[in-house]
């Protein structure tokens, strides 16, 4: 598979595909879970069973069903933890504590793709909706902690998760990012559409070897969505592509 990424020919925004879009970029924002790390060493999957298991033993539930109500809170909140604050009136500290309460080792270090986000020109900013320890603890072990100038955690965000706009706010008004001149890299597409619209370079990361295949759900519309402008499914491959052009000029 080739190193620079690139979107599809079709596509009402294949114009887009031209990477000087990304010149004049000076603030790289970037989503964490199964973004900076591929989706392939599946962290995520440890904090899924153990949100299955908060809500299991909260609700007094069968593991099975305990599933299908998570599924529905992180379907009509954002998160899992937006709806049980929202229903069940739980205490978010416990609740992110437990859930990131895993093993991180299998996230390896990754030196190509620390080389390429300090490459970046200008400032590189964290925007998850997880916490900031497992943001610190995720970073740490990719070995790329010292390139960001800030993590804007769901704390930070009031506890209001991504997609609502209001969060992108926050993390405007906190950062002194001008959306003009930033990019944003997330592996949801229904959390690009905010973005986009604020007039950010968007970028979806997919799992490899399925850049220019798309999930038909109600989680990641794909390719034909109008606010994703660029997929990939290599991230440092992609950044050293644009680290390219920028230099090229």
């Amino acid at each position: 598979m080739s190193d620079i990424p690139f979107i599809s020919s079709e596509g009402p925004h294949a114009h887009l595909n031209d990477l000087r879009a990304f010149q004049g970029v000076e603030a790289w924002v970037f989503d964490l879970d199964n973004t900076l790390y591929p989706a392939h060493v599946d962290l995520f999957a440890q904090i899924d069973e153990r949100i299955s298991n908060y809500v299991s033993r909260l609700l007094g539930i069968a593991k099975e069903e305990a599933r299908i109500k998570q599924k529905e809170f992180y379907r009509d909140y954002g998160t899992t933890l937006r709806g049980l604050m929202n229903e069940h009136k739980i205490d978010a500290d416990e609740f992110l504590n437990y859930v990131h309460d895993i093993d991180y080792s299998p996230v390896p270090p990754d030196p190509e793709l620390e080389a390429q986000i300090a490459a970046l020109p200008g400032r590189k900013y964290i925007f998850t909706n997880g916490d900031r320890p497992h943001a610190e603890r995720t970073a740490a072990r990719l070995g790329v902690t010292k390139h960001f100038e800030e993590i804007f955690d769901i704390v930070a965000a009031g506890l209001l998760p991504k997609p609502n706009r209001e969060t992108y706010d926050r993390f405007l008004k906190r950062t002194g990012v001008s959306p003009a001149r930033a990019a944003m890299f997330e592996d949801l597409s229904r959390n690009l559409a905010v973005p986009h619209r604020l007039g950010m370079r968007t970028v979806l990361v997919v799992p490899e070897g399925t850049r220019e295949v798309f999930r038909e759900d109600w989680e990641m519309e794909g390719d034909e969505a109008p606010h994703v402008e660029f997929v990939t499914d290599s991230l440092s491959g992609f950044l050293k592509a644009v680290n390219g052009v920028i230099r090229a000029g």
